[in-house]
């Protein structure tokens, strides 16, 4: 499971890969959220949802809907911190007890290129050189992940964990990611992100981990208690 590689004992996670067929049954609250929503974003819905149900089974929790607060973030039930995501193929949801972590954020993306011009949208400009040079790794060992990609993965990681400890949004130039492959040559490894804007109680360097196949990108952050 990929998702598994870039989260901590303790912290339950199920991914689900494929068409995003109907998965499970919706909570008729959940239902009313998409009922005017195009089919394909009601199946990715559901297929998350579906995740998201089995992770939180595997913590002893029953199933409860996962509702939408504001910016679309996920609604857990009391006792619960969790994050979902999905992109083409993937779906995936953790879930931890609340009191044993204070948020964490994952995020999935296809390990392959941002389109034209995204570049400099998500990137600062170091980061913008630290890219070319991974990228000239990368050509040399033939495989591993898209970097540009996995940095705005890692971002949304960071991004996802700060937004419910703070109501308030980053942008993607506030946070800014130095990256590290896990020694031996395999496609995951660890990053920090390092934020240019402070929030009570919230640090200012978050610690994340990466993971890569060939077709999906997965990064999480995970913030223990305190």
């Amino acid at each position: 499971m990929l998702i598994a590689n870039v989260l901590p004992p303790g912290v339950a996670a199920v991914e689900s890969r494929g068409g995003a067929g109907p998965e499970g049954a919706l909570f008729p609250e959940e239902a009313a959220l998409i009922a005017d929503s195009v089919p394909q974003r009601r199946a990715e819905f559901r297929g998350v949802r579906s995740c998201a149900r089995r992770a939180m089974a595997a913590l002893g929790f029953p199933p409860a809907p996962v509702l939408r607060g504001p910016r679309g973030a996920p609604l857990w039930p009391e006792g619960l911190v969790g994050s979902m995501t999905h992109c083409p193929e993937y779906r995936a949801a953790a879930v931890a007890p609340a009191s044993a972590v204070r948020m964490l954020g994952i995020d999935a993306e296809p390990n392959r290129p941002l389109p034209e011009g995204h570049r400099e949208v998500v990137a600062r400009p170091a980061e913008l050189r630290r890219l070319a040079a991974a990228g000239r790794a990368e050509a040399e060992r033939r495989g591993g992940p898209h970097w540009d990609r996995l940095l705005f993965s890692a971002k949304e990681s960071v991004f996802k964990t700060w937004y419910p400890l703070t109501g308030d949004e980053l942008d993607f130039h506030e946070a800014e990611i130095t990256m590290s492959r896990t020694p031996g040559g395999s496609d995951r490894g660890r990053f920090v992100a390092r934020l240019s804007r402070s929030a009570p109680g919230v640090p200012e360097a978050m610690a994340g981990r990466w993971a890569a196949d060939r077709s999906t990108i997965v990064t999480a952050v995970v913030l223990a208690p305190g």
